[in-house]
């Protein structure tokens, strides 16, 4: 069985409050997009489990992959076979583009498909929060807005379809915890959901990321992504998530060189559908 998790930008993030247990409570738009990792998965007539991976090298032990902690968590409850898996890593992690998200509740879904696990849809989002605040999003993988901790999803009648999307990430990657530290939360003045389903060139200068203040601060050359964005014509441009990633929203496709963002970025552009 091969899966393509795709990746998510976030179309404003607004830190509102922190909470008692340590988290915050925020408001964004999620919007997948067509930036997708490749992820299979076979049976292997054995007890026990393979990870292997390729693409964008990974730093971390097999056990502690997000692909592998998804299967440990359905294998709690239900009784699954020996599986070697196989991850081609494409969407950068560090990002804010919800990569490892999207390949855990890929698998989650179709394990339970594949298996006739008969979860329910409202236990397998209860599982994918479990294993990350965005990470039910992709079970339905539509544009949503996100509360709360980013798990409480409303399904928004929203789409980009005919813009011009290039995401831009340089070489190097933002650490949530990191991004949070550097945050100041505060109310967001307007009506966020207005403004969204308004024209996007209302966008610029209303709908922000709190996190861009603290980033740019610390990774310039983020900031310089979006000031390179914002000068090539985007109608919109702005941080996704807490990483480091950049995007730029067009009505035209954009023509860029390489060599004027920074030295070893990773570029994604596509008709947004």
């Amino acid at each position: 069985m091969v899966l393509f998790p795709n990746a998510k930008i976030n179309i404003g993030l607004n830190i509102l409050r922190k909470r008692e247990d340590g988290y915050h409570d925020l408001e964004s738009l999620f919007y997948p997009i067509g930036l997708k990792d490749a992820l299979e998965f076979v049976e292997n007539g054995k007890n026990i489990v393979n990870f292997n991976s390729s693409g964008i090298a990974l730093d971390i032990p097999p056990e502690k992959n997000i692909v592998l902690k998804a299967y440990r968590l359905l294998q709690e409850e239900h009784s699954l076979p020996g599986l070697d898996f196989h991850l081609h890593k494409v969407i950068p992690f560090g990002a804010g583009l919800g990569g490892g998200s999207s390949d855990a509740a890929f698998l989650l879904k179709s394990l339970n498909e594949h298996f006739e696990l008969e979860i329910s849809a409202i236990k397998l989002k209860h599982l994918a929060g479990r294993l990350g605040a965005d990470c039910s999003f992709f079970l339905e993988n539509t544009p949503c807005h996100a509360t709360g901790k980013g798990e409480i999803l409303t399904p928004v009648d929203f789409s980009l379809k005919g813009s011009h999307l290039l995401l831009v990430k340089p070489p190097f990657g933002v650490e949530t915890k990191s991004a949070y530290a550097g945050v100041v939360p505060a109310e967001f003045p307007f009506d966020f959901m207005k403004i969204i389903l308004g024209p996007v060139s209302d966008w610029q200068g209303m709908i922000r990321n709190d996190f861009e203040a603290s980033v740019f601060s610390k990774y310039p050359e983020s900031g310089e992504i979006k000031a390179r964005l914002t000068g090539m014509g985007a109608t919109y441009a702005s941080m996704s998530g807490s990483g480091s990633s950049v995007y730029g929203l067009f009505e035209k496709e954009p023509s860029y060189k390489e060599t004027d963002f920074p030295l070893g970025s990773f570029f994604w552009k596509e008709e947004l559908i």
